[in-house]
């Protein structure tokens, strides 16, 4: 096919991406000739790196290896990147700190930005302009990955997703019939490396990799928007508007989601939701033969829900994998997320009763709709991880019994006129805000006989409240819709802290 697809990559654009993935997958390549292949030989280099967090510490280390010069640029003082800075103290790196970081990249052969950083500030741009080459980690990687990747995209569920790919990828392969290796002689994957959110940055394992490896890596917006190569399996969940403190409008997100299929070769895999308009469209972006997965609707390919069970659809062979009432994570949405799960392994090479097995024990993952405690006949769930209304909407929808919500973070946005309506039309029966954005959830409620809580100054007051008007059966519920920036330094924290406060209980 020599056309260019609608919103896909040119053919020179693809071209070169199916030829490096070829002389990849075949093995042709060293991680050093793919190196100097993309031009990141980075000896004597200068380079910089903007912003200093847990992911890019890798990146410096790796780099510094390669004999880089490496400059790190943070707005932040030496005093509030505190552990970060220390870290960095003894090694050959020099700083450029302050209100004026982002001044000079031109002074760069290569830039790196930390995923926090969006693609298209101004700064980075101009340096672009100027010729300096813009990268991040996440680009980085996939120029030296010398196995496949299987990469997870999506609004929510991507770490959920990511974590059971992994779970099932580890436990059996149904080797010979192994249906993702390119390279011609099929083989078993010998390891499997999970990388993202959660799971260690990828550039700390990538010396450690082979061509017989593979990758499961978790692609946030923020690390596929300046992508020209995707991963030979590409799984697109639900993509709702977000992150529009970073992205300027909700057309600009879904575009840097789309590069996970843009560059997508005939002989790769794309995995999509077949519930949603969204997703739905990144079939018309890629190359690689498609496998479907929904919870609404059979597909002619992949996994669906039928008669409360999920169903794996082959091109050989129906495979029931799980009934609806053995899966332990709650919630409908994880329906999609498990379904992806169970298409990508199986085109993995993943052997079926080892897919059975691992979701049937698969529990998810800390912060999303976690259950942490029942105490007197009140069950407590942690869901910080819930960011946006979309996944906050999930949440609440999960569950039958009466709710007390404790919501509310700090401001990312977001249109919370949905949230409230569901609110409304839901089992809520009280409201505790904990965060900035709760007034402006709260105006958007119109159900009267909700109890609303006025606002708290710490989570302790907040579960003790919840505490003393819950009933046996009923369920105090942690689903924020919003950062956490306000009060905390991460989900991850805010979570953590609802945690040691029902343990204390």
């Amino acid at each position: 096919m020599d056309e260019e697809i609608e919103g896909g990559a040119s053919e020179e654009e693809r071209a070169e991406a199916e030829k490096f993935n070829r002389l990849v997958s075949e093995g042709k390549l060293t991680p050093a000739e793919m190196a100097e292949m993309e031009l990141n030989n980075f000896q004597d280099q200068k380079v910089g790196v903007l912003g200093l967090g847990e992911e890019n510490l890798a990146l410096v280390k790796y780099l510094i290896a390669q004999k880089a010069k490496v400059v790190i640029c943070d707005q932040k003082s030496r005093e509030e990147l505190g552990k970060y800075y220390r870290q960095m103290e003894n090694l050959p790196v020099q700083f450029r700190l302050g209100p004026h970081y982002l001044d000079h990249l031109e002074d760069f052969a290569t830039v790196f930005r930390t995923p926090g950083l969006p693609y298209l500030h101004p700064k980075i741009q101009e340096a672009k302009n100027s010729g300096v080459e813009i990268s991040s980690q996440t680009k980085l990687f996939f120029s030296l990955c010398p196995c496949p990747i299987i990469g997870i995209t999506g609004t929510k569920g991507k770490g959920t997703t990511t974590a059971l790919i992994g779970e099932i990828l580890k436990r059996k392969f149904q080797n010979p019939n192994v249906k993702f290796q390119t390279n011609s002689q099929s083989q078993t994957p010998k390891n499997i490396y999970i990388g993202g959110n959660i799971g260690h940055p990828p550039i700390e394992f990538l010396d450690k990799l082979t061509k017989t490896d593979l990758v499961v890596l978790e692609l946030s917006s923020f690390q596929l928007q300046d992508l020209d190569r995707s991963p030979h399996l590409a799984v697109i969940l639900d993509i709702k508007v977000d992150h529009l403190d970073y992205h300027r409008d909700e057309k600009e997100y879904v575009e840097a989601k789309r590069n996970i299929v843009k560059y997508q070769s005939p002989k790769d895999f794309a995995v999509i939701n077949a519930d949603y308009l969204t997703s739905i469209e990144f079939a018309s972006s890629t190359l690689a033969k498609i496998y479907w997965f929904s919870r609404r609707k059979s597909v002619d390919l992949g996994t669906f829900l039928l008669n409360n069970e999920l169903i794996l659809r082959t091109e050989d062979n129906d495979y029931p994998i799980i009934k609806t009432e053995q899966i332990q994570l709650r919630g409908a949405h994880n329906l999609e997320n498990i379904a992806a799960a169970i298409t990508a392994s199986f085109l993995a090479g993943a052997d079926i009763e080892a897919i059975k097995s691992a979701v049937k024990d698969f529990r998810g993952l800390e912060h999303r709709l976690e259950f942490v405690r029942e105490v007197g006949g009140v069950k407590f769930y942690n869901d910080s991880f819930s960011t946006t209304p979309e996944t906050t909407i999930a949440a609440i929808q999960s569950f039958a019994e009466p709710l007390i919500l404790l919501l509310g973070g700090s401001e990312k946005g977001a249109d919370y006129q949905e949230l409230g309506k569901v609110i409304s039309q839901s089992r809520v029966k009280m409201i505790i805000p904990i965060g900035l954005t709760a007034k402006r959830i709260i105006k958007e409620i119109t159900k009267s006989e909700i109890k609303i809580i006025e606002e708290i100054q710490s989570m302790s007051e907040a579960i003790k409240i919840a505490q003393k008007n819950a009933r046996p059966g009923e369920v105090v519920l942690l689903s924020p819709a919003s950062a956490s920036f306000d009060r905390f330094q991460n989900y991850k924290e805010r979570g953590k802290i609802f945690k040691t406060e029902v343990n204390k209980l």
